[in-house]
């Protein structure tokens, strides 16, 4: 199978300990994607977003600075068993947060929804609910 890695790069305006508290804290996940979240906090946790579509385990946790997750779609391009390694690291600049997403071994099949999905299911809705406080 052919795969291919996204990487994006994006800035929101708040400071890293409120981007990670977003994206690792299952209620205010669930709050800015408008759907259940169930996410561990420790290394080696199992966590489920958007219903269970997408799960995975967190592989290194650094609280405010990096998340490093087994990712996995439950799409019907996505083939059973196979996960990829989602990598967000948060970086702190002028009272900014700078998020550097990789994501590599996405399945070519599901490459351009994925990489889409992130910009529209995760970056724009966390821009919002992090600017709207």
């Amino acid at each position: 199978m052919k795969t291919g890695t996204i990487r994006q790069t994006v800035k929101f305006k708040a400071g890293p300990h409120e981007v990670y508290e977003a994206l690792m804290d299952s209620r205010k996940h669930s709050q800015f994607t408008g759907s259940e979240a169930k996410i561990s906090r420790k290394e080696g946790g199992k966590f489920s977003v958007w219903e269970g579509s997408i799960n995975g385990k967190n592989l290194e946790l650094v609280p405010d600075k990096k998340i490093v997750q087994e990712w996995r779609s439950e799409e019907e391009e996505w083939p059973k068993g196979h996960y990829s390694k989602a990598t967000f690291q948060l970086k702190e600049s002028k009272r900014k947060t700078i998020l550097k997403f990789t994501q590599t071994g996405v399945p070519l099949a599901a490459y351009g929804a994925i990489s889409r999905g992130w910009q529209d299911y995760y970056w724009k809705p966390l821009k919002e609910f992090l600017e709207a406080k």
